[in-house]
């Protein structure tokens, strides 16, 4: 069993990044994320699409809308620990084992723009490389690493759906 982990999305604009941050979402409810946390506008139908795909395919993701800024620095002072995601970080391959296991973790997701506060309030600055590059796929190979091979194996006991993948196509198996 690990310690809490929420993956908090910092500045999402209703009309302009649904698509990423659903993405985003889906990436932390896969790989084995405990929350996912929206500040910026809010979202009910990004939510309700979320319960949806739990509903379906297993497992849970508990979601909030959250003022950012106020839930990182409160998760910090609480003794939590927060690592933003940026390509200006220390490599994640080298940070991660300096990274503490015993509190609550929140990974930060930025926006369009990232106050400088984040990067001061997070006690880990961690990059996935230094090239441009999608915030999904950040995201993913953080997990990757954090919890392991667990992480893109993660089974779902309740799950109403399983996809088999196949070299061509995919087989649905609906559990009973």
């Amino acid at each position: 069993m690990h310690e809490r982990l929420d993956v908090l999305r910092l500045g999402y604009r209703k009309g302009r990044d649904p698509r990423i941050t659903t993405h985003l979402a889906l990436v932390s409810r896969a790989f084995g994320a405990d929350g996912f946390m929206l500040s910026g506008d809010e979202d009910k139908e990004l939510f309700s699409n979320l319960k949806s795909v739990s509903e379906r395919f297993g497992g849970s993701l508990d979601t909030n809308h959250v003022k950012g800024m106020s839930t990182l620095k409160q998760h910090v002072a609480s003794g939590g620990v927060a690592v933003h995601l940026t390509m200006y970080g220390e490599p994640y391959r080298k940070a991660i084992p300096s990274i503490r296991r015993d509190r609550p973790l929140m990974i930060i997701v930025g926006g369009a723009k990232v106050p400088g506060d984040v990067y001061k309030l997070c006690q880990h600055n961690v990059a996935v490389g230094n090239q441009p590059h999608s915030e999904v796929a950040a995201l993913a190979l953080f997990l990757e690493a954090w919890f392991g091979d667990s992480g893109s194996d993660k089974k779902f006991e309740d799950a109403r759906l399983v996809i088999e993948g196949t070299n061509k196509g995919k087989i649905v198996h609906e559990i009973e």
